[in-house]
């Protein structure tokens, strides 16, 4: 332990952070730098200075990432038409690799022998700091206190902070009992009566969106433009890729769009039950795949598609920052040439569906798809060869005598 002087932290201002940093000084013996990342999360991080300041820390950093939390890291993501095991968007993996960067940025600026985050030994999170961490500088050390300390509850933390005469006024506040993570992309829920898969969601607990049910009687329809497979304006009106987003999460938190309940299957090998709320991901997942439709190649798309659960996995589990993800990127990248245009969709009762979609680089020919005369387009006759030659595989085996069941 004596040989790191100097560790920076991924710090909340939280209990736990709190205590990790002391933990850091008086069991390291070490200097304390703090991380404070404004991802969307939709409190205060400066008041995190204080706390920080009070507790002995005097390199502290806090730091507005909202922008290139989105335009670096969910939109990209969003290219890919991104969703792990068919439902989840991906919310609290998304944001860890930035996380990861600017923990070994600040490191090296500051000549840290470490990095430490307060992730949990059972969770996910611990794996993509790390993965991160260690892609981006290999001989980085991580302090992980959660695997090496005995503090195992609320309780015994706040104990701590009383021992060890940490300023904090967490006893004061009333405590969720859901373990929550929240940023511009999603907030999730975990923990309390939802670690029982058969018990409903109580419907106080959802802060983002009203209950579908409550949602207004009237649908409400919106337009988002997008180019080179990312959205850049809603209703005409050009938006950051920040403001975007947290547009469209109110938008569909009024109509009751985004919630799920799941239970996924995390990297370290448990199955973990959360509930989710993604309002502005779930419109932007819709809208994209929208303007794919018309602009995306038949074997392009199919081919893309059948990235989504891999590219999933690599998000899931802490690889952004490998190889294959980042070759996977850059196809994906050179799929959205074409994908520039304009889709409509429908807001209503917490669904989102999409009404209308246009682009100059459409592949939809209206000559060739009518149903009415095509005055030549098409040559109907042509596909009785086309059939018959797709079906002589088949005619062979049958002729053969080969059983299909």
């Amino acid at each position: 332990m004596s040989t790191i002087k100097k560790v920076v932290l991924a710090y909340s201002g939280g209990l736990d952070t709190s205590v990790i940093v002391r933990w850091l000084q008086e069991n390291y013996g070490c200097e304390v730098i703090t991380f404070t990342a404004d991802i969307g999360q939709g409190e205060e991080v400066e008041p995190a200075r204080a706390k920080a300041e009070a507790l002995g820390v005097k390199d502290i950093y806090i730091e507005d990432l909202r922008e290139e939390f989105v335009r670096d890291y969910v939109y990209p993501m969003f290219r890919a038409n991104t969703i792990y095991e068919g439902e989840y968007l991906l919310g609290t993996s998304i944001a860890r690799p930035l996380i990861a960067k600017r923990l070994v940025e600040i490191a090296n600026e500051t000549g840290a022998d470490a990095i430490s985050h307060g992730a949990t030994g059972k969770g996910n999170d611990q794996v993509r700091f790390e993965l991160g961490a260690y892609a981006l500088k290999p001989g980085i050390k991580v302090i992980a206190p959660w695997r090496e300390w005995d503090l195992t509850s609320r309780e015994t933390l706040m104990a701590y902070c009383e021992q060890h005469n940490i300023p904090v006024d967490f006893n004061k506040k009333k405590k969720s009992p859901y373990s929550m993570d929240a940023n511009l992309l999603h907030i999730s829920y975990e923990g309390g009566q939802l670690e029982n898969p058969w018990q409903e969601a109580e419907e106080d607990m959802w802060r983002w969106s009203v209950a579908p049910e409550a949602a207004p009687d009237k649908a409400e329809y919106i337009e988002i433009s997008y180019a080179n497979g990312d959205p850049v304006a809603l209703n005409g009106e050009a938006l950051s890729p920040a403001k975007m987003l947290e547009t469209l999460n109110t938008l569909g938190g009024a109509h009751g769009i985004g919630r799920l309940d799941l239970v996924e299957n995390r990297y370290v090998g448990m199955k973990s039950r959360g509930c989710y709320e993604t309002p502005g991901g779930t419109i932007l997942l819709k809208a994209h795949r929208g303007i794919e439709s018309i602009t995306l190649d038949r074997e392009v798309a199919h081919l893309k598609d059948s990235f989504i659960p891999r590219y999933a996995e690599m998000i899931y589990n802490g690889y952004w920052w490998s190889p294959e993800r980042l070759m996977l990127q850059r196809a994906i990248d050179e799929s959205q040439v074409h994908v520039n245009g304009d889709v409509r969709l429908k807001l209503y009762k917490g669904g989102v569906s999409v009404v209308g979609r246009r682009s100059a680089n459409s592949l939809f020919d209206e000559k060739i798809a009518t149903f009415e005369d095509d005055a030549g387009a098409y040559n109907q006759k042509d596909a009785e060869g086309f059939i018959k030659l797709n079906a002589l595989r088949m005619r062979i085996a049958a002729q053969k005598g080969r059983k299909l069941f």
